[in-house]
């Protein structure tokens, strides 16, 4: 079995698809719920950051400078993570959105420290924060799951069912 996991705001969406059998999708409340309801032998891929650095360099991290040369224009669908440090300034729950955006400046100032050269946080990125550390603190509690949760790029599989060519439609244009 191959599941394939994404982020949503009610926690985890999945598409499942055994063998021989026809793809369901799912929502799960947690990323431990979501392994929980699946067979141990089950291969997880999931849209989200796996292996925090604690420094960010330009390009990003391995899986990152990997994969966008494949993606032409639409390479800028992959965004580097920042450091672990600027995952974990703030992990408050957010009660009003001055409070989320005062978070998303302590997390870019820890971000610019721990980068060359030195950048801030995307909103894009400071949005799933909480689901990449989900998964982080998971897999350090859990080191067996490593061997089964993977971290994957929807836009590289497109680009593979594609023939090999990256899609042509880009979601956005660098510049």
């Amino acid at each position: 079995m191959v599941v394939g996991a994404d982020g949503c705001k009610a926690g985890w969406i999945t598409v499942r698809c055994e063998p021989g059998s026809v793809p369901s999708a799912e929502i799960f409340a947690s990323f431990a719920a979501l392994l929980a309801a699946t067979p141990g032998d089950a291969i997880v891929t999931v849209d989200m950051p796996i292996g925090l650095p604690e420094f960010s360099s330009k390009g990003g991290r391995g899986p990152e400078t990997l994969v966008r040369p494949l993606l032409g224009a639409r390479q800028s669908s992959v965004f580097s993570i920042p450091s672990r440090a600027a995952l974990y300034a703030d992990t408050s729950d957010f009660t009003t959105a001055d409070a989320w955006y005062a978070a998303h400046r302590r997390a870019s100032e820890v971000a610019r420290a721990t980068s060359d050269p030195p950048r801030g946080v995307s909103i894009q990125a400071f949005g799933i924060f909480s689901k990449i550390r989900e998964i982080d603190a998971l897999l350090i509690a859990r080191p067996d799951l490593r061997g089964r949760v993977f971290e994957s790029h929807p836009e590289v599989a497109f680009c593979r069912l594609n023939g090999d060519r990256a899609m042509l439609l880009p979601k956005k244009i660098k510049g």
